[in-house]
């Protein structure tokens, strides 16, 4: 693989590569969505017809992401991030902060953190561990309007300005983990091959996408530490 040693790179990441340090996924069978329709627990209108089902919820999954520890393929990719001279941008469809454990600095949460709170009253973002209730106030407007700070059905992901600018500049997009099903994440890949790209898709399993010129089938904590070693030995 020729990847010029200054090249902009996009990588997408999705539950595939947190599920490696035990956070279950969202559509595998016995994932953790299993028990839950997701009309109750990732939309606006689930919060509002039962806040406290879906504060239990989001507790619960930050419980067990603050627990985590980020695997090989996540500190693989901080390492990449480190050692590459050129632009890069790691854009993770994850809400855990596991790259960030890692070390990874240029990261950009387009579906929201667990480790956040947002205020539906007065918009502010504010930083959140522990728990989350009805009573916790905003830091900004004073008012008990928190909810946790997660992109839901309907709603728009985060960022998507940054990503764009990026996918406009980007040679060499790496998707690692991802179904490539949900939008508008499924259309990244689209828009780096229109843009001449290499592509790349480091999966369990192949998605079939034919706009991936290059598919590494095998566990994100294998095949990432192979392809980053790969990209910077340059061979």
């Amino acid at each position: 693989m020729q990847i010029s040693p200054k090249a902009s790179i996009v990588v997408l990441t999705g539950a595939g590569i947190s599920a490696e340090s035990g956070l279950a996924t969202f559509r595998d069978n016995g994932g953790l969505w299993a028990d839950h329709d997701i009309r109750d627990v990732a939309t606006p209108e689930g919060f509002y017809r039962n806040p406290g089902l879906v504060f239990d919820f989001y507790n619960m999954r930050r419980r067990e992401a603050a627990k985590a520890s980020p695997n090989a393929a996540h500190n693989a990719l901080a390492a990449l991030e480190n050692a590459w001279p050129g632009d890069f941008l790691l854009v993770t469809q994850n809400v855990d902060n596991l790259h960030e454990k890692a070390g990874s600095k240029n990261v950009l949460h387009m579906h929201g953190k667990l480790n956040s709170a947002l205020c539906y009253e007065c918009g502010s973002h504010q930083p959140w561990e522990g728990d989350l209730d009805e009573g916790m106030v905003c830091s900004s407007c004073a008012r008990a309007s928190l909810r946790p700070d997660i992109v839901w059905f309907g709603e728009m992901p985060y960022d998507m300005e940054r990503i764009e600018d990026a996918l406009d500049r980007v040679e060499l997009f790496v998707a690692i983990g991802t179904s490539g099903t949900v939008y508008p994440a499924a259309g990244f890949v689209m828009e780096a091959a229109g843009k001449g790209a290499h592509t790349v898709e480091l999966n369990l399993e192949a998605t079939g996408n034919p706009l991936f010129k290059d598919c590494r089938e095998g566990p994100a904590a294998t095949a990432v530490p192979a392809f980053v070693e790969t990209l910077l030995s340059g061979r």
